[in-house]
């Protein structure tokens, strides 16, 4: 006999117009492989329920919709309420119904949940005031202009702030519903879930999202192989020569088309570009300059000082004090520029 089922863990998913899959996707897959032995998808240990504003098909930002939905349910019905979020156009009509229901749901003290964009709604239902406020490092730039008086952080996966969870979206989802699983059912089952969908661990909330670089038509494979290797040891200074190696290529290769591409050798680019990762941290979040220094490869305070003064025109603890001005200039948060000009090493 198997063994006996406790009270399963009760998920409400409110779905906006144009929502993201990926992220929706990653979230129900993790309840629906934790809720039931083997492939079964029987909803035991979980129940979820998709609803929208009248019950209608939601249809999500790549075409697909989904159904079955039904109307807003009491929220006392749920231990989650999970909002997914979708393709952002202030054009857009606001769903008056969805942001009621959110705040119905907070006056129950039923924890709320944003997803990717789903935050937005949240901060919209006025449910977020004084609570740190997860947001994906593409959207963050939306955020801020949107909601200047919200102060988001984008620096990790997400955020459990008691009754209030935010997401970054995308695969970080399923590491939060493998967080909320473990919480209500057990380790055994969160890692059940992650293991068939193909994912070693659970990351935490704390782990860093991956910050992304773009360039004016990098088209060299090579080059571009190389940079995301780069982007992957944003924590460690990679050698040329492992670097190469990585690449399939000699050293002397790799120098060369940097140079040809770039202006710039791999060891002054992959340096400029921890250097801007570093910027970027200083600005957008509370980590300290050590913490920073550390997270940038760098292998001393010290060190990272020189080199970010030499680069900036100023020490870190100078454009951390600027940064916490409203009007002072803000680094892009977007994208982690690199200077296009050619320079020396």
């Amino acid at each position: 006999m198997s063994e006996p089922v406790a009270r399963p863990l009760s998920v409400g998913f409110v779905l906006l117009r144009r929502f993201t899959m990926l992220p929706f996707a990653a979230f129900v897959d993790c309840l629906r492989l934790a809720a039931d032995e083997g492939d079964r998808s029987r909803q035991l240990r979980c129940h979820w329920v998709f609803m929208t504003s009248a019950g209608q098909d939601a249809m999500s930002s790549c075409g697909a919709a989904v159904t079955p939905c039904t109307a807003f349910r009491d929220p006392r019905e749920f231990d989650y309420i999970v909002t997914i979020g979708g393709v952002q156009d202030e054009h857009d009509e606001v769903d008056d119904t969805a942001i009621a229901y959110l705040r119905r749901a907070a006056q129950a003290n039923v924890p709320l949940v944003g997803i990717c964009t789903g935050v937005f709604a949240l901060i919209q239902a006025g449910v977020m005031g004084g609570r740190r406020c997860c947001v994906s490092w593409y959207h963050h730039g939306d955020l801020t202009r949107r909601f200047p008086d919200i102060e988001p952080v984008a620096d990790r996966l997400f955020i459990d702030d008691g009754t209030r969870l935010t997401c970054a979206g995308g695969t970080a989802a399923a590491d939060l519903a493998a967080y909320l699983v473990e919480r209500h059912l057990g380790k055994a089952w969160a890692m059940k879930s992650l293991h068939i969908m193909l994912v070693d661990e659970a990351r935490g909330g704390d782990h860093p999202q991956p910050q992304p670089v773009i360039f004016d038509k990098v088209e060299d494979r090579v080059v571009r192989r190389a940079i995301g290797i780069i982007e992957q040891h944003m924590g460690e200074a990679i050698s040329v020569d492992e670097l190469a190696h990585r690449v399939g290529t000699s050293r002397r290769n790799i120098e060369r088309r940097f140079r040809e591409v770039l202006g710039v050798g791999p060891q002054k680019f992959a340096r400029d570009l921890r250097l801007r990762y570093g910027l970027w941290l200083l600005h957008y979040t509370a980590r300290s300059i050590t913490d920073i220094g550390e997270r940038c490869g760098f292998s001393d305070t010290a060190h990272f000082s020189r080199h970010f003064r030499d680069a900036f025109g100023e020490t870190p603890s100078a454009v951390r004090k600027s940064a916490t001005g409203r009007d002072a200039a803000r680094v892009d948060p977007f994208f982690l520029h690199i200077e296009s000009r050619p320079g020396r090493e």
